[in-house]
């Protein structure tokens, strides 16, 4: 199955990544100091690395998208895996840490993802997940100039989404399309993965969140 980012990593990694800021809000302070090797998840075109670096950790990356995977390459000389989100390619316990950003609306099972970040999490490790606010960010909001938000009554609508009047025409999601969780079934995912959360956050940047993240542990 070809990769949703394949043919777009360039377009993608330039327009949205190489000019970003170095650390995404309060992803620092979610992740805490450690050490030992962090997988990333999803890691994109290595978007997180120096965050992971920041942290006293070292990168481990995984994508499905080779296209990704060789725009991470220039940010990382650590491993980098080609695999499933939902089938991780490691052994129970491998990992002290594991984080996915921005995943939730790329995957078609967001609760397999956790899963299996928790499987291959050592007992005490930590997880870490940031990405859309199921409320206010998705296939059923507009972002209107002025800063508001409108909320269609499509919420509910959950699954994979292809294509809304409102998405800008040279945005990522006409290219690729979105898949959307309620915040009920995106907390239920978190309950069922196995995790015990200690902390969400609401990340600062908009006045309306525009992302959801939280610090959970393997028990």
């Amino acid at each position: 199955m070809r990769a949703r980012y394949d043919g777009l990593a360039q377009w993608y990694d330039e327009r949205f990544v190489a000019d970003a800021p170095p650390h995404q809000p309060g992803l620092l302070d979610l992740l805490g100091r450690g050490s030992g090797p962090c997988l990333d998840i999803g890691c994109g075109t290595g978007r997180n690395f120096d965050s992971i670096r920041a942290s006293g950790r070292s990168v481990v990356g995984l994508d499905f998208s080779i296209d990704q995977l060789g725009r991470a390459r220039m940010r990382t000389d650590g491993p980098l895996f080609h695999g499933d989100a939902a089938a991780l390619p490691f052994a129970d316990g491998s990992f002290d840490t594991a984080i996915t950003l921005w995943t939730s609306t790329d995957v078609d099972d967001f609760g397999a993802v956790l899963r299996e970040a928790a499987r291959v999490l050592r007992p005490g490790g930590v997880f870490v997940t940031y990405g859309v606010h199921p409320c206010f960010n998705g296939p059923h909001v507009v972002y209107e100039e002025d800063g508001r938000r409108t909320v269609h009554p499509t919420y509910r609508e959950t699954g994979w989404h292809t294509d809304m009047p409102w998405w800008a025409q040279d945005g990522i999601r006409r290219r690729i399309g979105m898949s959307h969780l309620t915040l009920a079934d995106y907390l239920n995912a978190v309950i069922t993965s196995g995790l015990t959360v200690e902390h969400f956050e609401e990340p600062a940047g908009q006045d309306i969140p525009h992302a959801l993240a939280l610090r959970a542990r393997k028990s």
